[in-house]
């Protein structure tokens, strides 16, 4: 973790993540998201600060998960809510990806790559939520949301391994098993728009999620560690939520998850 002093970002791949993740106003994120390529130097040698909160507006409201109202998806005022849910963690998504990017020096360079391409997609993915928000007569920041998948993020600041075992491979992999049962009822209300959305969105997280596994399983490999005993134990160390429902098998080893995972991650959530 380094210190709580100002860095040095004066351009490189790593200096523009971070410049972007501080950056406030959500489409000015975007676009300096979309600036970014990855011919630009990492400058792995700049100093790097803790953010207990990333670049993000005013609103929303941010308030415990048991403090969001659960509201009627077959009304529009519930979709929309249910709408600016999944963009808020969308925007979330964003930071993480160019965290990422900016916290955890001395990787490969494939690494960075590929996270600069989990940011552009979750860029993207916002953006689309937002049009389908705009179609009810609403903005993000409308709706109060919760904040814990940053809170994740500072939770595992301190190590790449760690960050790529408890974020994409928990909380985002998350999404691969809610996302189709969401669907569903989008299109049971008729939100066909919606539904193409949320597609596209699990199609790309998908990919996400196989990035984690890829990561998580390289730093394991590089500490000359076991990748399952490795992840119990920073599960515990954590304190990780554990969640209930089904998991998206499927999906799930598409991302890269070996069936002895899965029936872990299913006993843990038991």
């Amino acid at each position: 973790m380094g210190t709580e002093s100002n860095p040095d970002v004066s351009g490189g791949l790593r200096g523009g993540a971070f410049m972007a993740l501080c950056e406030t106003q959500p489409q000015a994120k975007v676009e300096a998201v979309e600036a970014l390529n990855d011919n630009l130097p990492l400058l792995s040698e700049i100093e790097v600060v803790r953010l207990p909160v990333p670049g993000r507006p005013e609103r929303p409201e941010l308030v415990p998960p048991r403090a969001l109202i659960q509201r009627n998806i077959s009304t529009p005022a519930g979709r929309a809510a249910l709408l600016h849910a999944i963009a808020h963690i969308e925007f979330n998504a964003i930071n993480l990806a160019l965290d990422a990017i900016y916290r955890f020096g001395d990787m490969p360079l494939a690494y960075y790559r590929d996270w600069l391409q989990v940011a552009k997609e979750e860029a993207l993915h916002f953006t689309l939520l937002c049009r389908e928000l705009a179609r009810y007569g609403h903005t993000y920041g409308d709706f109060p949301a919760h904040n814990g998948l940053w809170d994740m993020a500072l939770r595992t600041d301190h190590d790449v391994m760690a960050r790529m075992a408890l974020v994409p491979r928990i909380l985002e992999a998350r999404g691969l098993d809610v996302t189709p049962g969401i669907r569903a009822k989008l299109a049971q209300s008729g939100d066909a728009s919606a539904c193409e959305v949320l597609d596209v969105i699990l199609r790309d997280e998908i990919g996400h999620v196989r990035i984690g596994n890829r990561w998580y399983r390289h730093c394991c490999a590089q500490r000359g560690v076991d990748p399952i005993v490795t992840f119990v134990q920073l599960l515990r160390d954590t304190a990780t939520p554990s969640f209930k429902g089904p998991l998206n098998r499927d999906a799930r080893r598409d991302a890269g998850f070996t069936d002895e995972e899965l029936l872990l991650i299913e006993s843990l959530n038991d």
